[in-house]
């Protein structure tokens, strides 16, 4: 694999593993079929991701065995100038008798292309730099049913609360700040997505995602119709600064916000949206794909197997999120709380509550902030 003078991040190797993942998930599901998948690589760089999609996820003694179809690989990157390293580094597909096909078009090209000529895809990676959001119906249209969309965003301010106009622009939301912020940064562009999914009568189901504070990554399955009362899962997330109250809405119940934990009426509840308010990840299908690792069918880096496994015991309910330095300075503590310890302890006080997968030292919990902070003094006393 030459990498050549194009953009190639090598700790985004979890995200690869993933898509990797993700793709030998469906051909595996595909049992037995006269239709091959066809499969497309949006943005492909230096092409590792479609390599691996072939040498990895296809090319393997399980999917061989049930004598499945080789899908169709679609391969795309608007810099012509990468033409000849693309086409080596993807030559052993060729070798391989892989389907495959090369493009150098513009990626809004390329999908008006395939919608014209009633090309449909079961799996769409698109990892853009900045916000994807200009290429989302277009992507939506040349889906197939339950066909999966893996999406990443660079816009790193707009949706974590830094560029409040940006996020006016790209997201047509309002994006405050936040001590979640990757997590905000999910939940909006998931809120996105929705909305340009349900134009055309689809529903929407997460699958994984994850950040590490860069780029902001969702798996989604596009579902034929949405599921039921899908769209109460579209609301906003307050939060009050002066005592960190958080709260949430569904917009089809939208009414006024009841007041926060300030005593002399001082908060101020700082709202964003509308964004996702449903579940972030699916345990089920994050447990196949574990299984896929755990069975070297895909060779992965250990941190992403890390990634699998905190996202499967996290699904993104509850939604509101606190950190512990945010606890342990509005307390006051010498040191912050153990996460897992403050989650047995609000579970054990009747509450929700786990370890959020999507940002290290932060819990999901349904409790109250007086009675958050109350059971986490608690424990500082008892020396927790």
């Amino acid at each position: 694999m030459e990498l050549g003078d194009g953009f190639f991040r090598s700790d985004s190797r979890p995200s690869r593993d993933l898509s990797v993942l993700f793709a030998s998930f469906q051909q595996q599901r595909r049992g037995k079929s006269s239709l091959a998948l066809r499969w497309l690589d949006l943005m492909a760089g230096c092409g590792i991701r479609a390599l691996r999609w072939g040498l990895e996820a296809v090319d393997s003694p399980v999917l061989h065995s049930v004598q499945q179809l080789s899908p169709e690989l679609w391969v795309n990157d608007a810099d012509v100038d990468r033409a000849v390293l693309l086409a080596r580094n993807l030559d052993p597909l060729l070798k391989k008798g892989f389907s495959l096909k090369l493009f150098h078009q513009p990626a809004e090209v390329l999908l008006s292309r395939a919608y014209l000529d009633k090309y449909l895809f079961d799996l769409i990676d698109l990892d853009c730099f900045g916000c994807p959001n200009a290429l989302l119906q277009p992507v939506l249209q040349v889906l197939t049913v339950d066909g999966l969309l893996l999406l990443a965003s660079s816009d790193g301010r707009s949706p974590t609360g830094h560029d409040r106009t940006g996020a006016i622009r790209n997201l047509a939301a309002a994006a405050r700040a936040h001590p979640a912020s990757w997590e905000l940064a999910l939940r909006l562009q998931l809120g996105v997505l929705a909305r340009q999914a349900w134009l055309l009568g689809r529903g929407v189901e997460p699958l994984a995602c994850f950040s590490e504070g860069r780029t902001f990554r969702l798996a989604v399955r596009i579902k034929r119709r949405l599921a039921a009362e899908e769209e109460s899962q579209l609301g906003f997330l307050a939060r009050c600064e002066a005592c960190g109250a958080q709260a949430v809405q569904s917009m089809l119940s939208l009414q006024g916000w009841s007041a926060c934990s300030c005593s002399n009426g001082s908060g101020r509840w700082a709202v964003s949206g509308p964004l996702w308010v449903g579940p972030l990840q699916s345990a089920d299908v994050l447990a196949d794909l574990l299984l896929l690792a755990k069975q070297s069918i895909v060779p992965v880096a250990s941190s992403s197997l890390q990634l699998l496994q905190r996202l499967q015991a996290d699904i993104g309910l509850p939604v509101c999120c606190w950190s512990t330095a945010e606890l342990a300075r509005r307390l006051a503590l010498p040191a912050q709380p153990s996460v897992l310890a403050l989650v047995q302890a609000l579970r054990n006080a009747g509450y929700e509550a786990c370890s959020s997968a999507v940002m290290s030292g932060q819990l999901r919990t349904n409790a109250p902030v007086a009675e958050l902070l109350k059971i986490c003094h608690g424990m500082s006393r008892l020396g927790r």
